[in-house]
């Protein structure tokens, strides 16, 4: 299989899982602090990529020499921005707004990718794909301007729709240092290690400083059950995406995931009962034409 098409249909396997996984993060974050709920998983995420990461090291012929290929300014920065601070500011949002807006303002993350890897990363945007930004954008904004009232599970859209975009624009940041990195040779397992595990720990960090250990040591079997749910649903997301950033641009792996809303905002309706007004389904509708116009566009670098 060409590694085009290859790292194309990973990263639609990662937008299928992050579409079902919002609104089933909405359901479980209800009753369970955002920090302890996003600690937990990604320290559980870290370890199984570490493990991954050291076993596809331990059998590569010839063995590698150093574990770590790059500067641990790269992997940090992940960690901070992407595996610590996007994620308290995520799921804090979604705990206030519906699963659906979450899920549409998220995807916005193609927007920011795009002009920040145009920027560092030297990659190409054509004219066929700036035609399909725009009708995402379009789509996108369609969606934001969707008024909603509070309601019992989203109990103050504005301003946990202000917290998803911040940590998309936080993520956008993180995804582009990541390419960096393994254009540089790091393993995108060690990346993904480092953007889970030390994010979490950070993350574990910020639950003392906050005083919310009570919280860890009251779970309930339920919500431990819920936080595996929602950590193998984690993990399968890092896993395919971060796999296709190895044979395809971050601008294009991003811009595929925009099919994970149009899967939220169908299960949010279904499940959970979000409200479903026309001009967001409208806005659905344009952005699934623009990921169909931008699947079939080959990576490319600008010539320096």
């Amino acid at each position: 299989m060409k590694k085009e098409m290859l790292g194309t249909i990973l990263a639609v396997i990662a937008a299928v899982v992050s579409g079902v996984s919002i609104p089933a993060n909405k359901i479980f974050i209800v009753n369970l602090d955002p920090v302890v709920f996003t600690a937990i998983r990604s320290v559980i995420i870290g370890v199984v990529f570490l493990v991954l990461a050291y076993w596809l090291n331990k059998s590569r012929k010839p063995k590698k020499k150093k574990f770590i290929s790059v500067s641990w300014k790269y992997l940090a920065a992940i960690a901070v921005i992407g595996g610590s601070i996007a994620f308290f500011l995520y799921f804090t949002g979604l705990k206030l707004t519906t699963a659906g807006h979450a899920a549409f303002l998220h995807k916005t993350l193609p927007l920011y990718v795009a002009v920040l890897a145009f920027l560092f990363l030297k990659e190409k945007i054509g004219k066929k794909y700036l035609a399909a930004m725009v009708l995402m954008f379009l789509g996108t904004m369609a969606v934001y301007f969707t008024q909603i009232s509070p309601a019992e599970l989203w109990m103050n859209p504005q301003l946990g729709d202000l917290l998803v975009i911040t940590a998309t624009i936080l993520w956008a940041v993180e995804n582009v240092i990541s390419r960096k990195a393994m254009k540089k040779g790091e393993n995108n397992f060690i990346v993904s290690f480092s953007r889970m595990f030390f994010g979490g720990m950070i993350l574990f960090g910020t639950m003392i400083l906050l005083g919310r250990t009570d919280a860890l040591m009251t779970l309930t079997n339920a919500q431990l059950v819920n936080i595996g749910i929602s950590t193998v649903l984690l993990f399968a997301y890092v896993l395919f995406f971060y796999w296709s950033l190895r044979y395809i641009n971050v601008s294009k792996a991003a811009v595929l995931l925009l099919l994970a809303p149009v899967i939220s905002l169908l299960l949010g309706i279904t499940f959970l009962s979000e409200p479903a007004p026309l001009l967001q389904l409208a806005g659905s509708a344009v952005i699934l034409i623009g990921a169909y116009m931008i699947s079939g566009i080959k990576s490319e670098e600008r010539g320096i």
